[in-house]
């Protein structure tokens, strides 16, 4: 219903709406022409913008039409407005947009050849499945599944993930308890923020990791102690002499080191949990992507009650979905819950319903399968390069993931000259020692990702590493090079 005035103005259709704030007394033309200069000028109208007419402003200002229409014509003169035949009064555009100061590149973005850790090949992202997923999806979904909706998730997705995690990762999974969350590191603050809630201040994380995982347990309240990795993987056996409350570790794939958490340390933390009544957050971040032996299952199954399964897409689809999920111990699961109501920070509707649907229809694990291929070839044309310097490199991690650990023994060059020179080629490298909680007691190495550069690149990287490492160490090659065999354990 259109809404009138006493002057028969339709405010609904008539003329676009201008606020103007008048002082209540003095000139009134003077006043017009200032307001409006001061909204022309601070952006708050914009250029090309069309003003009411003199008529319909002259009614909401409640001043005469020959005023209004003297100050248009005061601010035409000045450049600020530009009356059009038959179309109105217009704004001009009498200041220079100021021009947005350019975010200088930073030095990963100058480099060509990206051998990132944490990053898998984009350009693999399968578009066709996914799409027809999503078309699938959004033909079927009823129309309350576009609401709110329930903050764990879609019903339907974690229907499917329960059903995908006990069969693919042998996790004990009730889709009540299952709570569909933005990534990993989402995943992570949810359970830190909930941990901090019920009383936890310590929680443990493997030392090296990702440095990211501490600042997420810093920002919740948390004190991060760090855990000692070895050949066997996180220090678990030794949690009893620390004053955590709290672990976080990725038994499968452990990062940067690669090491498979050993079973004796897989049993003493659940043993831990258990006994102290503490939470372990498991982190599953890509344990689809292993090539050397049948992929090994989750710790969660060991202790369901205090154990809180998280995964992710973002190696094995892409990080920009930013699509996780956190298989919650039944005493956390409504703290969690509550943390995603109020941070209303939700995966789009739509990522969840295409998800659901490759789940479903198997489409996940065909795509898992072809890119696990495709990886593990990446590996070993990496390997085969590495293997020519092997008097001063050793590869670790090598059976599972997006990356290895390139060990550099006493005597050659530091990887903090490795990654200089490397860029000096265009070539990223990322070094071991930022994964340390203590700079002091870190390792010299580099991590190495073969996900990150598409396949049509990969060679040229490959020959443009090629020649880092030529300068490096000089092209010595070791006694039998060319047989590396993946160790059957794996070293910080």
């Amino acid at each position: 219903m259109n809404r009138t005035n006493q002057h028969g103005i339709d405010w609904t259709t008539s003329s676009p709406s201008l606020h103007l704030d008048l002082p209540p007394r003095g000139a009134r033309r003077a006043a017009i022409e200032a307001a409006l200069r001061s909204a022309i000028r601070e952006r708050r109208l914009a250029p090309g913008e069309r003003l009411p007419s003199t008529r319909a402003l002259a009614i909401d200002l409640g001043v005469a039409r020959g005023t209004v229409g003297e100050a248009f014509a005061q601010l035409e003169a000045e450049g600020y407005l530009e009356a059009r035949r038959g179309a109105g009064t217009f704004v001009r555009d009498v200041l220079a947009p100021k021009p947005l100061a350019r975010r200088p590149a930073t030095a990963v973005e100058q480099l060509r050849f990206d051998f990132d850790p944490g990053v898998p090949d984009l350009t693999l992202f399968p578009r066709a499945a996914w799409t027809r997923a999503l078309r699938h999806g959004l033909r079927t979904a009823p129309a309350s599944g576009f609401g709110y909706g329930d903050p764990r998730g879609r019903a339907d997705l974690r229907d499917q993930l329960a059903t995908y995690l006990a069969r693919a990762r042998g996790v004990i999974a009730d889709p009540e308890l299952i709570v569909v969350c933005a990534g990993f590191r989402h995943g992570l603050s949810l359970a830190a923020r909930a941990l901090y809630a019920g009383g936890t201040r310590r929680i443990a994380l493997e030392d090296p990791s990702v440095p990211l995982h501490r600042e997420v347990a810093a920002a919740a309240g948390l004190r991060p102690l760090p855990l000692a990795v070895d050949e066997h993987g996180a220090r678990t056996d030794l949690l009893g002499e620390t004053t955590a409350q709290a672990l976080v570790v990725a038994p499968a794939h452990q990062f940067p080191t690669g090491t498979l958490l050993h079973p004796s340390r897989r049993a003493a933390a659940a043993r831990w949990a258990r006994q102290g009544g503490h939470l372990i957050v498991e982190d599953d971040y890509d344990a689809e992507l292993r090539y050397d032996h049948k992929p090994v299952g989750a710790l969660q199954p060991l202790a369901p009650e205090h154990v809180a399964f998280g995964g992710t897409t973002s190696k094995t689809l892409a990080p920009g979905l930013r699509l996780g999920w956190l298989v919650a111990p039944p005493q956390l699961v409504d703290r969690i819950s509550g943390l995603r109501e109020t941070e209303d920070v939700h995966v789009p509707v739509t990522v969840q319903i295409a998800f659901c649907e490759l789940l479903r229809s198997g489409a996940y694990e065909q795509h898992v399968r072809r890119v696990r291929a495709r990886y593990r070839r990446r590996r070993d044309r990496l390997l085969e390069l590495l293997d020519a310097f092997a008097p001063m490199l050793a590869a670790r991690g090598i059976e599972a993931g997006l990356s290895l650990l390139v060990e550099i023994a006493p005597g050659g060059p530091t990887a903090a000259e490795l990654v200089e020179r490397a860029a000096r080629h265009s070539v990223r490298l990322v070094s071991l020692r930022p994964h340390y909680a203590d700079d002091g007691e870190a390792a010299d190495g580099i991590v190495i990702g073969y996900g990150a550069i598409p396949e049509h690149e990969l060679e040229v990287a490959l020959a443009a590493l090629r020649q880092v490492l030529d300068e490096s160490f000089g092209g010595a090659r070791a006694p039998g090079a060319g047989s590396r065999q993946p160790p059957s354990a794996v070293s910080s």
